[in-house]
């Protein structure tokens, strides 16, 4: 599930590594979702499956371009500074705690410099790193169980 604003620059990351990813071919089992700024709208999501991947833009202080995987349980597990739906995805996960109905998340968040850039158009720090988050998700996928997957190929 991709997570952020298309039309914010980087911090949309995570809604252009889900564009490209439907255009894979991914094993059977795998759905991709553009989970824009959705919030609570995507609880319904989370609740229909036991592991999500999600992918994100975070403002960590970290080098531009930096991939990290980490694997939230709580909301207090998020990066301190999770772009402009910050309290959206927090809530969420309070919410499927509440309900019991926690799936296992593995979050990719990306570092990104600012939230204030507007356009469709990653930076070409962010650009530069596409293929090998999607690489890092394929890998994911092979050590969750799925059957290996062609890495991306760059064009």
């Amino acid at each position: 599930m991709g997570i952020g604003n298309y039309l914010m620059g980087d911090e949309g990351i995570g809604v252009h590594i889900a564009n490209l990813l439907e255009q894979e071919q991914l094993p059977e089992g795998v759905d991709v979702l553009d989970g824009g700024t959705g919030g609570f709208y995507l609880l319904e999501y989370f609740e229909m499956y036991d592991h999500v991947i999600l992918v994100d833009a975070t403002l960590d202080g970290n080098e531009t371009g930096t991939i990290r995987l980490i694997k939230p349980r709580f909301a207090q597990d998020f990066p301190p500074a999770m772009s402009t739906h910050d309290i959206g995805l927090k809530d969420l996960v309070s919410a499927l705690q509440v309900l019991g109905k926690m799936p296992e998340i593995d979050l990719f968040v990306v570092s990104i410099a600012s939230v204030q850039q507007q356009g469709i158009e990653l930076t070409p720090e962010i650009e530069s790193i596409v293929p090998h988050l999607i690489d890092e998700i394929k890998s994911l996928l092979v050590k969750i169980g799925l059957p290996e997957i062609e890495p991306h190929l760059i064009t």
